[in-house]
């Protein structure tokens, strides 16, 4: 049975941009579509009906009539704004950033329900105010389950042998996750972990995020962790996200801000 050339689903934005005169394209992330390609028509002239609720970083309600390239945006209603996390720019930039994670993970029409409802939650996450840090980790972290590419954190993955508190480990991303001492492989002043970045890796993995959100822990560790799970996203995804270098800007600008006012 054919499937109805009209149908609504709820979206969130990924990417956007101007097509013709008036119209533009975007790149929008259902449950259970998926990821598609739709345009909506004339949406830049004054009068336009949807107007400017074809908004990234916010949920919608939409109307789309299926086409042979794109499909048509016919009308559209927010149902979640989350307009706190644009008050800080760093949160707008980590929300662009796990957008961009979800595109590259994202195949086009194939039912993504786990991955829309992880970045919806890390969306109400940063609107509610969490260290956008610890969202962005807490998301990169549950995307790689949902990308079926968990990163290993108890197990050597060459001998598979249980990993010891008090012996030596390597963080080998292209090996899927921790190394022992034992297995050949890159050493440790290329690949070392400190004890407690992996406790902190492990509690991303097993932790709720109300329980992470209250975590005190040296900024140092927050780093290494940081580096450690770009490092794993850049071998599953195979590059860089274009918008780290958008988000180490902002983060760099407010650290000096910081400083000067100290």
């Amino acid at each position: 049975m054919p499937s109805p050339r009209l149908y609504v689903t709820d979206a969130i934005v990924l990417t956007r941009f101007d097509y013709g005169e008036a119209d533009r394209i975007m790149t929008l992330f259902t449950p259970t579509h998926g990821k598609l390609k739709a345009i909506a028509k004339g949406v830049r002239r004054t009068k336009s009906r949807l107007g400017g609720s074809l908004e990234p970083m916010a949920e919608l309600r939409v109307a789309l009539a299926r086409g042979r390239t794109f499909d048509v945006v016919t009308q559209v209603q927010v149902s979640h704004a989350w307009l706190r996390l644009r008050d800080s720019l760093e949160s707008t930039a980590t929300a662009w950033y796990l957008a961009e994670l979800a595109d590259r993970s994202l195949e086009e029409r194939h039912e993504a329900e786990g991955l829309y409802a992880l970045l919806r939650r890390a969306y109400e996450l940063l609107d509610a105010g969490m260290d956008s840090g610890r969202v962005a980790r807490w998301y990169e972290m549950h995307l790689a389950d949902e990308m079926g590419v968990r990163p290993e954190v108890d197990r050597c993955v060459e001998c598979d042998r249980m990993m010891e508190a008090d012996e030596q480990f390597r963080w080998v991303p292209p090996l899927g996750g921790l190394l022992c001492s034992r297995c050949p492989g890159p050493p440790a002043d290329r690949a070392g972990l400190s004890l407690e970045a992996l406790k902190l890796l492990k509690a991303y993995q097993r932790l709720d995020v109300e329980a992470l959100a209250g975590l005190r822990l040296p900024p140092a560790v927050e780093r290494e962790v940081e580096g450690a799970m770009r490092d794993f996203l850049r071998v599953s995804l195979e590059r860089d996200a274009r918008s780290l270098q958008f988000l180490d800007e902002v983060r760099r600008a407010g650290d000096q801000l910081t400083g000067d006012r100290a």
